[in-house]
C-alpha cells in the first residue's frame, strides 16, 4: 500500500489546513491510521490517530480542539482538519497505517506517507 499525504501550505496563524491521506494497492477502512508530524530540529511527534474498530480518536494534548481526524472509506481517505494554527503548528506531516490499536507509538505504524509541508507564519 502506498499513502500520499496532501494539503499542506504557508498559511498564517488562526487560519485552516485540511490535510489527506489518501491510499493506494490497499485500504485504510480496517486500519488505524494516525498523522505525526516533525518540526525543523526536531523529533518526529504524534499528533492524532483514528481507530480501527471503531473510529474512536486520539490527539495530542496540543492540538485537541483545534484539529480534527476523520475518515471517508469510499474515498480510502483520512483527513486532518486544523484550525486556528499556530506558528508552532509548523511542520512536516506525516500520514502512517497500523494495523494495531494504535495510538501514539511509531514502532505501530508500518506504512508511512512522504510527509506535506505545513508552514504557520506569525
Amino acid at each position: 500500500v502506498q499513502l500520499q499525504a496532501s494539503g499542506g501550505g504557508l498559511v498564517q496563524a488562526g487560519d485552516s489546513l485540511r490535510l489527506s491521506c489518501v491510499a493506494s494497492g490497499g485500504t485504510v477502512s480496517r486500519y488505524s491510521v494516525g498523522w505525526f508530524r516533525q518540526a525543523p530540529g526536531k523529533e518526529r511527534e504524534f499528533v492524532a490517530r483514528i481507530r480501527r474498530s471503531d473510529d474512536s480518536t486520539y490527539y495530542t494534548e496540543s492540538v485537541k480542539g483545534r484539529f480534527t481526524i476523520s475518515r471517508d472509506n469510499a474515498k480510502n481517505a483520512v483527513y486532518l482538519q486544523m484550525n486556528s494554527l499556530k506558528s508552532e503548528d509548523t511542520a512536516v506531516y506525516y500520514c502512517a497505517r497500523s494495523p494495531y490499536y494504535s495510538d501514539t507509538r511509531e514502532r505501530d505504524y508500518n506504512y508511512w506517507g512522504q510527509g506535506t509541508q505545513v508552514t504557520v507564519s506569525s
